[in-house]
């Protein structure tokens, strides 16, 4: 008697579909790896050239254009000797004070974010300077397991591609400052009408108090909290050192 179409069919099924699933997930694998290759690629073509614009910068600028088709980015590339130093030590005081000696990730403030998060409504960043050069210039401001999963790989890239003072000069070129307001020499014209270089400690002091929150800060430039963290920043920025 003649097997039925099922009975012959049946076995084949049952010996491809593993093969099939474990050929997708190899594809995918594959792409994974690629995609990390080209991401690396790109991080060390910046360990030596300046960067246009980042993925930050092309998304503000079309959230902008939805509204203004002529909106334009204030942006200003400067070298890192032409950015002060006051400007250097009051961000590192303001958004990571164990820059110079960590590897990019401080894994204890990360937890102590995630921690706190978890019982306020006011959200603490755990990101060092190296996390945040990563996500403004690779990735978006999403908030996402998977986009701070790839933000970890990109930071652990960079303290391999770059030294400490290239990474400060990548992140304070690329900083959101405003409302289309991008890098250090844009922010110290638009605030006080100065260059960078020429920024005094107490201007520096403000426009690092301004970094977690700068389009909310740029419309509110007085607020008591703002005034607070300028005083406070001034303070520690006399013990910071800086690459």
């Amino acid at each position: 008697m003649q097997d039925s179409t099922a009975d012959r069919i049946r076995p084949g099924f049952r010996w491809t579909w593993p093969k099939r699933l474990g050929a997708i997930v190899m594809a995918l694998l594959i792409l994974l790896l690629l995609s990390q290759l080209w991401l690396l690629a790109q991080v060390a073509w910046y360990a030596r050239q300046d960067p246009g614009s980042s993925a930050i910068m092309r998304h503000e600028l079309a959230r902008l254009q939805d509204t203004d088709p002529d909106a334009r980015l204030d942006y200003r590339w400067v070298p890192y000797d032409h950015i002060s130093n006051n400007l250097k030590r009051a961000v590192i005081a303001a958004e990571d004070s164990r820059f110079t000696e960590h590897d990019g990730i401080e894994w204890d403030a990360i937890r102590s974010a995630w921690e706190h998060n978890q019982q306020s409504s006011r959200i603490r960043g755990g990101s060092t300077i190296t996390q945040q050069l990563a996500k403004n210039l690779f990735l978006s401001g999403s908030r996402s397991y998977l986009r701070k999963a790839q933000e970890l790989v990109l930071a652990y890239m960079i303290e391999h591609s770059m030294d400490k003072r290239r990474i400060l000069e990548l992140y304070l070129n690329l900083a959101e400052w405003g409302v289309g307001i991008f890098g250090a020499e844009a922010a110290a014209r638009h605030y006080y009408g100065v260059s960078a270089q020429q920024l005094s400690a107490a201007q520096a002091a403000r426009l690092a108090a301004m970094l977690p929150n700068p389009r909310y800060y740029d419309k509110h430039r007085n607020t008591a909290f703002l005034n607070k963290q300028t005083a406070t920043l001034l303070a520690r920025m006399r013990q910071v050192h800086i690459p």
